[in-house]
């Protein structure tokens, strides 16, 4: 039996890192063989990308070249831990997968997203969740909830119009995908909103067809 692959996605300060972690903490409880990972790393060469993508020092990035960076360590990503997982049969939760490349540098940079897909097509080889969760959240509340934490990186800094724009990407990807992104309030505590997302994940039939 073939794998399965659920993203997490959303703008800054949704929760998406706990809600993974917590549903990948559900499933391995329940018998299934999980893999949980983030974007941009998972693998030792991401993680040096991440290092560079993300450090405050590098305000001056070019946005052509933020893309490429994101596109190599995912296709690193998907060749080295996604895709062997999923073949091995295994369930792969990751925190943020293409969808945050076309929110974020297509609807926040305005990258052309024909450039864009077509980037993502060789690096992932057409490679898409089964299932994704949306978290949305207002964008000021999610950034203020990020420096309660004191999580500060290169894209947190920008302002709140990018964001606006990042999140009306997600929405819009949202209603134009609506079998695979799954929206779910992430205002409401950690546990109503794991609650949901374990209801949305148990009732998938590859996951039925598991029990």
């Amino acid at each position: 039996m073939g794998g399965l692959f659920i993203s997490f996605e959303g703008i800054e300060g949704t929760g998406k890192s706990t809600q993974a972690r917590l549903l990948s903490e559900y499933l391995s409880k329940n018998g299934y063989a999980i893999v949980l990972t983030e974007e941009p790393g998972g693998t030792p060469i991401g993680l040096r990308i991440r290092e560079v993508l993300l450090s405050v020092e590098h305000k001056e990035m070019d946005p052509v070249a933020e893309l490429l960076l994101y596109n190599a360590s995912r296709t690193q990503h998907v060749n080295e831990k996604i895709l062997p997982a999923i073949t091995r049969g295994e369930i792969v939760i990751t925190d943020r997968f293409s969808d945050s490349t076309v929110a974020y540098q297509g609807y926040g940079r305005g990258i052309d997203l024909k450039l864009i897909y077509s980037l993502d097509r060789i690096s992932t080889g057409g490679l898409m969740p089964d299932i994704t969760i949306l978290l949305d959240l207002d964008v000021e509340v999610g950034l203020k909830r990020n420096r309660g934490i004191n999580k500060t990186d290169r894209l947190e800094l920008e302002d709140v119009k990018f964001h606006k724009k990042v999140r009306d990407g997600y929405l819009e990807l949202a209603h134009r995908e609506p079998e695979r992104i799954k929206i779910i309030d992430a205002s409401g505590s950690i546990e109503e909103i794991h609650s949901k997302i374990v209801s949305i994940v148990m009732d998938l039939p590859k996951i039925r067809h598991r029990r």
